[in-house]
């Protein structure tokens, strides 16, 4: 008979070896399942019609730019005095990034769907905040335009010249959502309108490492193949911010 020792140090090396502890994740990064649905994208000819008529008679009004409030609302809830405004052509829009990150432009048919639209920003989160709080602020993003054969629709273009009231920017860039935009996404999913900050890597890089976004619904007008705007609605109609996004092929 062998040394019981040497038996003893044989089997344990042939047995297995338990496996790593998983790596420890830092604060802040654990993701909850996301429960955001594919959008509908279902149109009726009776809203087209009506929606019409709503694009015609909004292009006569003069241009008014209001005072620059954003509504600050319980839970960011819209209030359902205000729900009836929301036609069945608005989509909802939310503007996010860290502080010091550049700005990235959300839309989704609403707060609970996956994102339609993803466009990066060629503008700084804190740059726009100022913007904004100086008045109303157009963005305009435009491209050339493509032979008439082609299929591509406007907003399947990737690459973008961006206009933030009249001054080129840089460039916006259509992106897939990431897995960190759709966490954004899931987090504010009970939000339909409002504005914040989420914590982010703020634990690390303290209040720049906060994610600021303002979530609004906005009316959908396609002017015709070549264009097409975002008005952002107020839900108090006067005292909101003036915000629009133009798409246009040049």
């Amino acid at each position: 008979m062998g040394d019981p020792k040497s038996s003893s140090s044989a089997a344990a090396s042939k047995a297995p070896h338990p496996p790593p502890p998983p790596p420890s994740q830092p604060s802040g990064s654990t993701h909850q399942p996301l429960s955001l649905v594919q959008p509908s994208n279902k149109k009726k000819n009776k809203q087209v019609k009506v929606f019409r008529v709503f694009r015609s008679v909004f292009r006569s009004f003069p241009i008014i730019s209001p005072v620059c409030k954003f509504p600050s609302l319980p839970g960011g809830v819209l209030p359902d005095s205000h729900r009836s405004s929301v036609s069945a052509n608005s989509v909802t829009g939310t503007l996010f990034g860290y502080r010091k990150g550049r700005v990235s432009l959300s839309v989704q048919e609403n707060p609970r769907t996956l994102p339609t639209l993803v466009v990066e920003l060629a503008m700084q989160t804190n740059v726009l905040q100022k913007e904004m709080s100086l008045g109303m602020v157009r963005i305009a993003l435009e491209c050339e335009k493509r032979a008439e054969k082609d299929k591509t629709k406007l907003l399947e273009e990737p690459l973008w010249t961006m206009y933030c009231n009249g001054k080129k920017s840089g460039y916006g860039v259509k992106r897939d959502a990431s897995e960190e935009d759709l966490q954004i996404m899931e987090l504010l999913k009970a939000t339909s309108m409002g504005a914040g900050v989420l914590p982010g890597k703020s634990d690390v890089d303290g209040p720049d490492g906060e994610l600021a976004y303002m979530r609004a619904y906005f009316e959908r007008v396609v002017g015709s193949k070549d264009s097409e705007t975002l008005y952002m609605l107020s839900p108090d109609g006067n005292n909101g911010p003036e915000l629009s996004i133009f798409f246009v092929r040049v």
